[in-house]
């Protein structure tokens, strides 16, 4: 970690970077006051993007609002179904058949593996390195026929319905996920050597970034940020739902804080993620994939539910408010990335220009889902 202490002479000057910066993946503006090669403080400006998605959600019914949540965080968006159906549910007190959690646990963990292998391939290439990219495309690629053959889709997904999945896996899907879990698993020490082990990239993130547990607790951030820095914290560990609490995984935890530690948690997840997978497709249940009775058009009773899944980035909760009619009353979405983006500003004082580039792809930000 550099030392800087500010000149006392008035030399500081503004740099944008973005919203149009590759490194931004998305269109964030950071405002960065510089001293020299130093920062001397970092301000986030967001809403480039802003879409309303809570406000449309409380002027469409529970169903129209469904697809709007593949739309938020595109990377990971069968979380997303999975946090607003299952706060629904609850609130409309649906009973979700076994085997249909079992395909919501299966293809949101895939769905997770994706994530982190996109994000993993964009951070090297933020870095300077290109080859990776190609790699964990041609991964990630495979992720995407599996979950295209049973939802359809390849990327905003819209696969989880009130009372269950819209449609059910097959033979052939079981077989591929199967080969794929052993080829990832055949390549993820190719990556260590070809990446982790490799004195440049540790250079660029060891010591690079340090974020406390402390600073995690102030801000709220959650996922990947607060395990790399100490906080033994994942929604599906220690808040479980669906059937998570059937299944035999560990939450990787790093004390350093630092971008390198943010890193190994999350290609650690990828693991257990594999492992989530097998145990569900060795367990998976028979039986019907959606529930009998499911309104068609849905009054959920009166009250005020929440509820939280966690996510590639952490943990993202919904509120709902219903006041007995066929739509929310109020809706409101807690974003991880946003409360994880919060503490950007203090992480970056003094710390290098290069460096600011290793720390906000180590946050792994997903820009739609703060403009939300």
């Amino acid at each position: 970690m550099s030392t800087f202490a500010q000149s006392q002479a008035n030399e500081t000057f503004v740099l944008n970077l973005g919203p149009q910066h590759p490194a931004t993946h998305g269109v964030l503006r950071v405002k960065l006051t510089m001293d020299g090669e130093y920062i001397v403080e970092a301000e986030p400006v967001l809403g480039y993007i802003h879409r309303m998605h809570e406000k449309m959600g409380e002027n469409r019914t529970w169903a129209q609002f469904l697809p709007n949540t593949g739309r938020i965080d595109y990377l990971h968006a069968l979380a997303y179904n999975h946090g607003y159906v299952s706060v629904v549910e609850r609130a409309a007190s649906i009973e979700v058949p076994e085997r249909a959690e079992y395909l919501r646990v299966i293809t949101a963990e895939l769905n997770r593996v994706s994530s982190h292998l996109l994000w993993f391939g964009a951070f090297i290439l933020d870095l300077g390195g290109f080859s990776p990219l190609l790699y964990a495309f041609d991964d990630r690629e495979h992720i995407l026929d599996l979950l295209e053959s049973v939802t359809g889709s390849r990327l905003t997904y819209c696969y989880f319905r009130f009372g269950g999945v819209y449609n059910d896996i097959d033979d052939n899907f079981v077989t591929g996920t199967r080969a794929f879990i052993k080829r990832l698993r055949g390549r993820m020490p190719m990556y260590h050597n070809l990446v982790t082990k490799n004195i440049i990239l540790m250079k660029r993130l060891q010591e690079v970034g340090p974020i406390s547990a402390e600073m995690c607790r102030k801000y709220g951030a959650t996922g990947p940020v607060c395990r790399g820095s100490g906080i033994n914290f994942d929604v599906r560990k220690h808040e479980p739902y669906s059937v998570y609490p059937e299944f035999d995984f560990e939450v990787p935890v790093y004390e350093q804080g630092d971008s390198m530690a943010r890193y190994m948690v999350r290609m650690d997840e990828m693991e257990q993620s594999l492992r989530i997978v097998e145990q569900a497709l060795d367990k998976l249940p028979e039986g019907p994939v959606m529930a009998e009775k499911v309104p068609k058009i849905l009054k959920p009773a009166k009250g005020d539910y929440y509820h939280a899944v966690e996510t590639a980035r952490g943990s993202f909760g919904v509120r709902v408010i219903s006041d007995g009619s066929n739509t929310p009353y109020r809706l409101k979405l807690r974003s991880p990335t946003f409360s994880n983006l919060s503490l950007f500003g203090e992480a970056c004082r003094g710390m290098l220009l290069p460096d600011v580039l290793a720390l906000m792809g180590s946050l792994d930000l997903v820009i739609p889902e703060i403009d939300r």
